[in-house]
């Protein structure tokens, strides 16, 4: 018997197509029929709706965050960058000023002096919690931590040598003002510096529009009207509520960001302009009033024994007249961009006091050049029409004005982050809703097909 042919293999079955090949068949399919294509198309509506209210809600929310700390963070350690700058300025004419009133310095000088050294501290203190250690600004820190203590012992040395009436006081005195103008001063200059860039960078993430929540909610409404328009040409029907539910929540989102990015933009721009620069310039202007006093207290005490590099004027007088220049200056600035009156009467007032002062200071310089000593201290520290007077009144000027800056600050910023507080949880939920409102509306459509 012949033997049999063995049987053919069976045909490998067809390789399996993978899942996206599958997909795409089934939409491809799914788009010839008009069931398909809305199902198609509640979809996309769904998706851009939902991408438009989550995009919104996180980058409003990231501007929201930004201006929050323009307002609670960044803004406040600038002004307390400024005010260590001042405290260490104001103790150091401070201790001047007690120097010269002789061997028993005023119970006054000393309160005050302690009291600048303290909020010094305190401030380093909030600001290094306040501050990544890495930052430029914790190098500064740490700087002042460990000079300030240097500082204070050279003032100690000058108090326990004007004690006993030796002029080694004179000379440690001296030592100290050195170590704060060339090292303390500096370092909180950069410290403030450096803080003020950090409260500009967050300004400008906090102004930043929200260009790609506008784009998304353009394209969802362009997308939904074209969508309800095809409805009409093919139903005759001028509405679908669903999908003007959808339009409508898109519209409100859409709107909402617009204003309140505007108002939260002016708000910020109306702090910088009418608040932050105006503190710019009168933080400018006090240090500019304290290193002056300073340097008016120092031409007492070394009498003539440092002079300028050209060895031929006093340093300390140069510099005085120096910082009253910039003192004028800065007032002027100052007054100009003041917005009201209230701004404006503590500047006019202290410009005012500058010029008194800088009258007394010529009779001081004249009574100490004609060798009368004790006569120009007692007008440079003396209670009545003294420059210590005039100081003390330009001084507290600026408090009053810096003072008055700062609410303003406070109340435009504080206005602008509160004009992005809800939009982002009002963003999602309408998204959520216009969503659902899109994919009803095609459902409305589909269950005429069954």
């Amino acid at each position: 018997m012949p033997a049999q042919p063995s049987p053919a293999p069976a045909a490998a079955p067809p390789a399996g197509r993978g899942a996206w090949a599958v997909g795409r068949e089934r939409l491809r399919v799914a788009a010839t029929t008009e069931p398909g294509r809305l199902q198609i198309l509640g979809a996309v509506l769904a998706l851009l709706v939902v991408a438009f209210g989550a995009v919104s809600a996180l980058e409003v929310s990231d501007r929201a965050s930004a201006a929050d700390d323009v307002v609670g963070r960044s803004q406040p350690l600038s002004a307390d960058a400024a005010a260590i700058y001042r405290s260490l300025a104001d103790a150091d004419t401070t201790a001047a000023a007690g120097f010269l009133a002789g061997t028993l310095e005023p119970a006054e000088s000393r309160t005050r002096y302690t009291r600048d050294i303290t909020t010094a501290s305190r401030l380093l203190v909030k600001a290094a919690a306040n501050t990544d250690g890495s930052s430029e600004s914790a190098r500064e820190i740490a700087t002042l931590n460990e000079q300030l203590p240097r500082y204070t012992g050279l003032v100690e040395r000058a108090r326990a040598a004007n004690r006993q009436g030796l002029p080694l006081g004179g000379a440690y005195l001296r030592y100290a003002n050195q170590q704060m103008a060339g090292t303390l001063l500096p370092a909180a200059e950069r410290l403030y510096a450096a803080e003020t860039v950090r409260l500009q960078r967050d300004d400008e993430s906090a102004r930043t529009w929200p260009f790609l929540s506008l784009a998304l909610g353009l394209l969802a409404l362009a997308v939904l009207g074209w969508a309800q328009r095809r409805n009409y040409a093919r139903t005759n029907r001028v509405f679908n509520h669903g999908l003007l539910a959808a339009t409508a929540a898109t519209s409100v989102v859409l709107l909402w960001l617009v204003g309140a990015h505007t108002v939260a933009r002016g708000g910020l721009e109306s702090a910088r302009l009418h608040g932050q620069e105006s503190l710019q310039v009168l933080n400018t202007a006090r240090i500019s009033s304290l290193t002056a006093r300073a340097n008016e207290n120092l031409t007492l005490v070394a009498r003539g024994a440092v002079l300028t590099e050209d060895g031929k004027n006093d340093k300390y007088e140069a510099e005085y007249t120096a910082s009253m220049a910039a003192l004028a200056d800065a007032l002027a600035t100052a007054r100009e961009r003041a917005d009201d009156d209230a701004g404006r009467g503590p500047v006019d007032e202290s410009a005012e006091h500058a010029a008194e002062w800088r009258e007394r200071h010529k009779d001081a310089r004249a009574k100490d050049e004609a060798g009368d000593y004790e006569g120009a201290l007692g007008r440079v520290i003396g209670a009545e029409q003294s420059t210590g007077r005039s100081f003390d009144q330009v001084d507290t000027g600026l408090e009053r004005a810096l003072a008055h800056e700062q609410t303003e600050f406070t109340r435009a910023a504080g206005d602008a982050r509160d004009a992005l507080t809800a939009l982002p949880l009002g963003a999602a939920a309408l998204g959520i809703l216009g969503a659902a409102g899109a994919l009803l509306g095609i459902n409305r459509r589909l269950s005429e097909y069954r």
